[in-house]
């Protein structure tokens, strides 16, 4: 849960650090910028090292932020809201937050990982990941880092759905719980098209038995 609360020091851009030229600048400076939403848009910039010291914390990328801006005493209380990484070094250039009531509900996107062992697996079967996020609703400080939901009743054949997941408390899916797929147990492609291959040679096999069958009967009445 995101219980623990970072508290990240940044300062209000002026007017000439605004521009991609002047924004290019400040990153050479080893400065990101950010923009923090709330009752009053903030642009802001906050060094590099201290803000991925924000971002890697327990509760990871769900985590509460005290963003203080420099000059001001009070802290805005946000949650990421999204980020921009460099497609080359995969560093982040932007970052921005949302300010949010601790007493209020928000809405975020959670990543599922999966934990234990399908029985449909130790057969043979291959277990196959379909959704990786979850939209859930919980208050800023209930929204989890992951959620984990658990193989160990999925067998050959299966299907799990949402609303097979133990609830959790304190944060509502948002997600339709009959019709969202998390993870499914199948046979092999290769053994199930070996199967298709055996039936239909069964099946050829048993034409050809009737056919004869059919042609033997008038020789048998004559």
């Amino acid at each position: 849960m995101s219980e623990d609360r970072i508290t990240l020091e940044v300062r209000e851009r002026g007017a000439a650090e605004l521009g991609t030229r002047n924004v290019k600048r400040l990153r050479r400076q080893g400065l990101i910028p950010g923009v923090l939403y709330g009752k009053v848009t903030k642009p802001f910039v906050v060094g590099e090292r201290e803000l991925r010291a924000a971002l890697t914390g327990p509760s990871g990328l769900h985590a509460i932020v005290d963003v203080v801006v420099a000059g001001q005493k009070t802290p805005h209380h946000a949650v990421l809201k999204d980020y921009q990484r460099h497609p080359v070094r995969d560093t982040i250039t932007h970052v921005d937050f949302h300010e949010v009531r601790l007493d209020q509900p928000i809405q975020a996107t959670v990543t599922v990982q999966l934990v234990g062992e399908a029985p449909g697996a130790k057969s043979g079967g291959v277990v196959q990941q379909v959704t990786r996020e979850l939209r859930v609703e919980a208050l800023p400080a209930s929204i989890p880092e992951f959620i984990e939901i658990d193989l160990s009743g999925l067998e050959l054949g299966d299907t799990l759905r949402l609303e097979a997941v133990p609830p959790i408390d304190g944060v509502t899916f948002l997600d339709d719980a009959a019709e969202t797929v998390i993870a499914n147990c199948s046979a092999p492609r290769g053994l199930t098209e070996a199967e298709e291959a055996a039936d239909e040679a069964l099946a050829a096999e048993a034409a050809a038995e009737s056919a004869a069958e059919a042609a033997e009967e008038p020789a048998a009445e004559e």
